[in-house]
């Protein structure tokens, strides 16, 4: 139902539009129930606003962990990227929520990214001395390093 584009280049009509807000304000406000209702309706997940932030970008943000879940687990895309380039691990990072962050990592999140500002999500907790984020992501890239060594 809703488009897929890179923020200000969808062509959403009026309603559509709609929809991706009432999806992305859902994810910000932890409302899984609203999110879930959308989904059924076939918004899709990956909608973006006009600054291209998605509903994982704002479940991110605010370390909302089911929402990030579900959006995960329906296909979401982990390394969305917003107008800034700013990734949902990028804003995990910089708001501290280290279990998104390491939800995020293990679904595929890019941790090089670059943003913008030549910033990666690492480079986004250093910056605000989140030093148990940096933790977090060598733990959780670890992991993801065993795995695909022991497959």
């Amino acid at each position: 139902m809703v488009a897929e584009g890179n923020g200000a280049e969808q062509n959403l009509n009026s309603s559509e539009l709609e929809y991706a807000e009432a999806l992305l304000e859902a994810a910000r406000y932890n409302d899984l129930e609203d999110v879930r209702n959308l989904a059924a309706i076939g918004v899709s997940l990956n909608s973006k606003d006009a600054e291209g932030r998605t509903a994982l970008h704002m479940a991110s943000a605010n370390g909302n962990v089911d929402i990030v879940n579900y959006l995960i687990s329906n296909n979401a895309d982990v390394n969305a990227r917003n107008v800034e380039d700013n990734t949902p691990l990028h804003w995990a990072c910089l708001n501290g929520h280290i279990e998104v962050v390491k939800i995020l990592i293990i679904a595929g999140a890019d941790v090089a990214s670059l943003n913008r500002h030549e910033q990666t999500p690492v480079d986004e907790a250093a910056i605000g001395g989140k030093m148990n984020v940096i933790d977090a992501i060598n733990t959780a890239v670890a992991q993801v390093e065993l795995t695909r060594a022991s497959v």
